[in-house]
C-alpha cells in the first residue's frame, strides 16, 4: 500500500512558514500527478506554476538543434520545479519530463508574484526560499560540469 504523502507545509521549501504565510502563498494550490513520460513544463507555453515535487522524478531537458534533447538536470521528492514565472515574459525556458510517476503541488504563481500587502513578512519570506533554490542549483551545476571535465581528462 502506497504511503500517504506530507501535507504542503511539510514539503521542504515551504517548512517553517506561519500559517499566514502558508495560505497567501498557497492561495491557489491542487494536488497535480503525471505519468511517466509526461510532459510538466514546455520551453515556449505561458510559466504560471511553481511545483513542489512531492514523489518522483523529472528531468529538466532542453531542446538542442540537431541533437534533440539535452538532459541538464534532474529533480526528486522535496524539489522545486519552475522559476519562470518569476521574470516576463512569463515562458518555460525549458521542458521538464517525468521519467516515473510525480505527484506535485502546483502552486498558483499569481499568488506570489509582487509584494502583497495583505502579507508584507511574505516577499522575504519567499524571497530567501528561491534564492536557496537557485543556489543549491548552481552548486549541483557546478559539480557536474567538475564531473564532465574531470571525465575528459
Amino acid at each position: 500500500m502506497p504511503q500517504p504523502l506530507p501535507p504542503l507545509e511539510q514539503h521542504p521549501f515551504l517548512r517553517g512558514l506561519s500559517p499566514e504565510q502558508l495560505s497567501a502563498i498557497a492561495c491557489k494550490v491542487r494536488e497535480q500527478s503525471f505519468p511517466a513520460g509526461a510532459l510538466l513544463l514546455r520551453e515556449g507555453d505561458p510559466a504560471d506554476t511553481l511545483y513542489l515535487v512531492r514523489s518522483g522524478k523529472v528531468v529538466l531537458e532542453q531542446n538542442v538543434p540537431g541533437r534533440g534533447p539535452t538532459l541538464l538536470e534532474t529533480l526528486k521528492a522535496g524539489d522545486i520545479l519552475g522559476l519562470s514565472w518569476l521574470f516576463p515574459p512569463f515562458r518555460w525556458h525549458l521542458d521538464a519530463r517525468a521519467v516515473e510517476s510525480v505527484d506535485t503541488f502546483a502552486l498558483d504563481a499569481s499568488c506570489m508574484r509582487g509584494p502583497s500587502p495583505e502579507h508584507p513578512v511574505l516577499e522575504p519570506a519567499l524571497a530567501m526560499r528561491l534564492l536557496r533554490q537557485l543556489y543549491d542549483r548552481l552548486e549541483r551545476v557546478r559539480l557536474q560540469r567538475l564531473d564532465v571535465y574531470k571525465a575528459g581528462a
